[in-house]
């Protein structure tokens, strides 16, 4: 592998800059690799360039630019899912820069690409009662359903992402008042986020059932399956779904596509309507800045409908005069205060 060209660099970027220098998550490289991928399927098939052929002098920014549109037009992708991918190659050409300045100008090119604007997403969510509900669905008369009942307590409580949820070990929890669990969440980042005593009590029960408690379970996966190995991300939502179709047919009508991620939803929409502080909310939340949280409070209907009648009820200037009350215009401009 020659030392001056796109391989070599790849190769670095991926087994020293991001785990390295970077310090990024696994789901973060798996996610780059997957772009990375694409890209050179693509540019095999496109432009009839091998994968171990490819040089930087074929990743110019028309070439980016037209992978980005095969990925939207060809493959489906969406415009979340295209600048997704973007992120990822831009990483790698500010990586690049840094390691080849004579390809400062192609790297800056490359970089200068925008993401494309789409649609904000509209904020799914479980009402309170709907939570109650779901949370009433699983059977504690067996183990697997205590099990489960444990692990949307937790997801809903914590409001932690699906991955933060199947990353947890026993030790990650203290049951001890305050009761808290640490999660390890984007960007390797830690944050500990209290559990109120509901949660706190069927937790306790659900570890000293498994013996979960003792010292040397420290590092065992806290939610496992059959063969004991940790719950992966798909696990979680078969689980969610399950009881979802089992609340909606016993009365409920849950929306059917709601997502582990729905229940973080749902814990930060509850948070906003209770009155609590935004900051507190990004903090439990794990998000980097405010205005990521923000977009609860600009989402809940409750909260706008609360500051709209605040707003009228202190308004301090009187009625507008209508322009039929005086025809004449002077003295119509006159009576505007």
């Amino acid at each position: 592998m020659k030392k001056d060209d796109f391989p070599y660099y790849l190769s670095k970027f991926f087994q020293s800059y991001l785990p390295g220098s970077r310090n990024v998550s696994g789901n973060t490289i798996l996610s780059y690799r997957d772009t990375f991928t694409k890209l050179l399927t693509y540019l095999r098939d496109a432009r009839s360039i091998a994968p171990d052929r490819v040089s930087f002098r074929d990743l110019d920014r028309n070439a980016i630019e037209d992978f980005l549109s095969y990925l939207e037009n060809d493959q489906g992708c969406s415009i979340s899912t295209r600048n997704q991918r973007l992120a990822g190659l831009k990483s790698f050409f500010r990586f690049a820069e840094v390691e080849r300045p004579d390809l400062l100008a192609g790297c800056q090119a490359i970089l200068s690409i925008k993401n494309k604007k789409s649609p904000k997403p509209v904020i799914d969510y479980l009402s309170g009662d709907e939570t109650q509900l779901l949370l009433s669905q699983p059977d504690t008369s067996s183990a697997k359903g205590r099990r489960d009942l444990a692990l949307l307590s937790l997801m809903y409580d914590s409001a932690a992402r699906v991955q933060e949820l199947c990353d947890l070990k026993a030790g990650s929890v203290r049951l001890d008042s305050p009761a808290v669990v640490r999660l390890y969440g984007k960007g390797r980042k830690t944050r500990d986020v209290p559990l109120d005593a509901p949660c706190a009590r069927i937790l306790r029960a659900y570890m000293a059932e498994n013996r979960l408690d003792r010292k040397e379970m420290q590092d065992t996966p806290l939610f496992f399956n059959s063969r004991k190995e940790k719950l992966s991300r798909s696990g979680v939502s078969y689980i969610l779904s399950k009881y979802i179709t089992l609340a909606n047919g016993r009365g409920g009508s849950i929306p059917a596509g709601i997502t582990p991620h729905c229940l973080r939803h749902s814990k930060a929409m509850h948070m906003v309507e209770a009155g609590i502080n935004l900051i507190y909310i990004r903090d439990m939340l794990g998000h980097e800045s405010i205005e990521t949280t923000q977009v609860y409070a600009k989402a809940n209907p409750e909260t706008r409908r609360m500051a709209l009648e605040k707003m009228e009820s202190k308004n301090p200037n009187p009625p507008m005069p209508d322009w039929n009350d005086n025809p004449d215009i002077m003295d119509f401009l006159h009576g505007l205060k």
